[in-house]
């Protein structure tokens, strides 16, 4: 046995004061008046021994209660680990503040059961202990050692956050703050519910001693909306998009009354109802009729009490109204079919030489049309393969008498099929892919009396297996008269006949023509995507091309305004969030007060599986200790045991009152 105060033993010298009142107190004589000298015979006759053992009794329960008071305000313990106790202690303390959080225990939110086991944690410790406390938000004024109270002002401001941690970072991020602190001892507390999917705690840091306080919900259901996305590979002005949906179940019974809703343009539309097994999901669909062009949002929600923060998906998406089309001619005859068809008000059309191209301004076109080229240039070359890469969109029609070498050196490099020898031969196309997207829904079951183009010669297309060719218009001998190719991020779509109407008369057909230009110029491969993720997606790239200082990009949404970092990224400005989104919803992009796109953001799903970590499988990791958070004295009790060792002055205080209860009744009922 220790004692935390040793020098307080020096009190054990008043166990002299019952001793010197035993002596001058129960040795004095006193006068004792007799009416009668027969009575003096009966005093004389009493035993003196019984008086003597009476009074020694007393005196050894007086001298044992003053002992067993020193001892107690001495503090004696039963050390368990010797070592922890020499020296000042570095704590840190991690309070999981994600969303899951938010779910009830039996008696109390667990977020706010997590703050009192913090605050408990931090009193156990003495005043000249430094603590770190730590969320998830991991913040730069948490990467420090503070004092006691500080930290426990730092625990009453926790609040609840969308961003969740996997506990090994949460571990490195305590080891990185506790060795800068000159401390002997480094001691960490994970108070968390202890999700499966953010527990992977698989070993500790010898010199760090873990210990985790999981904290117990009352079981919940929960239903998610997990994603979303549109079926065709852009949305459509004016159309019935099909939006797919999907919805978890991530309780342990089947659930057969979730209504699902969608809301756009401020009109909430009920969509039906779901039935989901029980750990499963569904794909459901929704059609979202979008009826302006530019930016626009639409919200997916579904009704699950009381875990609310994933029952709602924004999204954010972006249609086209106007293809803005640059078409480079190489004769200055522009074919007067292509010139009239890019008059259209769904196109905005500019034709240049091939000799006047400004190269620096062609990520400003949607899809750009090549004709009558009759050789490649090396430098055009690598500005359509870097316009390709980079999401855009390139018709290309080789013309009679072209340089097959600069054109399948151009073709090659990309990679895509190349061209054979011109053959004059009359072809007629019979075939239609309309389960690509750009056929896709056009003619609505009226292929079979559409008229197909016919060509009068071609330059057949060769095959060439790795080079991933996707046929859109086919010949009756299965050759390929329109070809696509997915380069990097964007689309090329190769055309094996000329465009000039004596050759080829797909220009003339407008049924075909037409609508398969307005679809290439909308098919861009660079799809952004229709959310992102609060803590996750930390970069979003913008269909901006304009980086400039004196630019200046904002974020608006629901969690209030900031200014992002940006840069360049494939050509295009990409915004750096550095952790500034702090509530989901759909953020504009403001320049000069201007909203140019929106971006919509949702909370991590992670948080939505509610499936915890066992006491037994949190034991089993080798390393660390797991807390009773059940009871605050418990923990308390806990925390000094394993910190201090074994106290025993409880017991020590019990024992004097013990001992003066039991004086007390020797005094009242033994009778001399």
């Amino acid at each position: 046995m220790s004692f935390l105060y040793p020098s307080f033993l020096w009190a054990l010298t008043l166990v002299a004061v019952p001793v010197i009142i035993h002596l001058f107190y129960f040795r004095r004589f006193r006068k004792v008046y007799f009416s009668n000298v027969r009575f003096l015979q009966e005093v004389k006759e009493e035993t003196s021994m019984r008086s003597r053992l009476r009074n020694l009794l007393v005196l050894l329960l007086r001298c044992l209660a003053v002992i067993a008071l020193v001892i107690a305000f001495a503090q004696p313990f039963i050390p368990v680990n010797e070592g922890i106790l020499q020296g000042r202690k570095a704590i840190s303390v991690y309070v999981d503040n994600s969303f899951s959080m938010a779910a009830e225990s039996d008696r109390a939110p667990l977020l706010q059961v997590a703050r009192d086991r913090a605050r408990d944690i931090v009193a156990a410790y003495g005043p000249e202990d430094r603590f770190q406390v730590l969320t998830n938000a991991f913040s730069g004024r948490n990467q420090r050692l503070v004092g006691q109270q500080e930290a426990l002002d730092a625990i009453d401001e926790i609040r609840a956050s969308p961003e969740s941690r996997r506990l090994s970072r949460v571990v490195d991020r305590q080891t990185a703050v506790l060795n800068t602190g000159n401390v002997e001892n480094r001691i960490s507390y994970l108070i968390s519910d202890f999700q499966r999917n953010i527990t992977d705690l698989e070993g500790s840091d010898t010199t760090l001693a873990i210990n985790l306080v999981p904290l117990k919900a009352v079981q919940e259901r929960n239903v998610a909306i997990d994603s979303a996305w549109f079926d065709a590979p852009v949305p459509q002005l004016n159309q019935n998009n099909l939006l797919l949906v999907r919805v978890r179940n991530y309780g342990d019974e089947n659930l057969d009354n979730v209504r699902l809703s969608s809301s756009y343009l401020g009109q909430n539309k009920p969509e039906g109802t779901l039935g989901i097994p029980a750990g499963g999901s569904i794909v459901d669909s929704v059609y979202l009729n979008i009826s302006q062009p530019g930016s626009g949002s639409a919200q997916l929600r579904i009704t699950d009490y009381p875990v609310e923060f994933d029952d709602v998906y924004e999204l954010a998406f972006r249609t086209i109204d106007r293809v803005r089309v640059l078409h480079i001619d190489g004769d200055n005859l522009p074919d007067r079919n292509l010139s009239a068809a890019l008059q259209l008000g769904v196109f905005e059309a500019t034709t240049v030489n091939a000799q006047n191209i400004d190269y620096g301004s062609l990520g400003n076109y949607e899809l750009l049309i090549l004709t009558d080229l009759t050789s490649m240039a090396s430098g055009l070359g690598e500005q359509l393969r870097q316009y390709l890469r980079n999401g855009g969109n390139v018709l290309l029609f080789p013309p009679t008498g072209v340089d097959l070498t600069s054109y399948n050196a151009f073709l090659s490099a990309l990679p895509a099929d190349e061209l054979e020898p011109y053959q004059e031969q009359s072809r007629e196309v019979s075939g239609l892919n309309d389960e690509e997207f750009i056929f896709e829904g056009v003619y609505q079951g009226r292929q079979n009396a559409l008229n197909l183009p016919a060509t009068q010669a071609n330059y057949p297309l060769t095959r060439y297996g790795s080079r991933q060719q996707e046929a859109l218009l086919t010949y009756r001998d299965g050759s390929t008269a329109l070809a696509k190719y997915t380069i990097g991020d964007g689309n090329l779509y190769l055309n094996s006949a000329p465009l000039d109407a004596e050759t080829n008369n797909l220009g003339l057909n407008a049924e075909v023509f037409i609508p398969m230009l307005y679809k290439m110029g909308i098919s861009s491969g660079r799809r952004r995507p229709l959310a992102y993720v609060i803590g996750q997606d930390e970069v979003i790239e913008t269909s901006r091309r304009q980086s400039s200082a004196e630019i200046v990009y904002k974020l608006r949404g629901p969690g209030g305004e900031f200014i992002p970092q940006q840069r360049t990224i494939g050509g295009r400005v990409a915004l750096s969030l550095g952790g500034q989104v702090p509530e989901a919803g759909v953020y504009e992009l403001v320049i000069d007060e201007e909203t140019v796109e929106s971006f919509a953001f949702n909370y991590d799903r992670t948080e939505s599986d509610l499936t915890y970590s066992t006491d037994a499988a949190l034991a089993s990791i080798p390393g660390v200790t797991v807390l009773d958070a059940n009871s605050q004295a418990a923990l308390v009790d806990d925390i000094r045991e394993r910190t201090e060792g074994r106290s025993l002055w409880r017991y020590f205080i019990w024992a004097t009152l013990i001992f003066l209860l039991a004086e007390a009744l020797v005094l009242r009922f033994w009778k001399t």
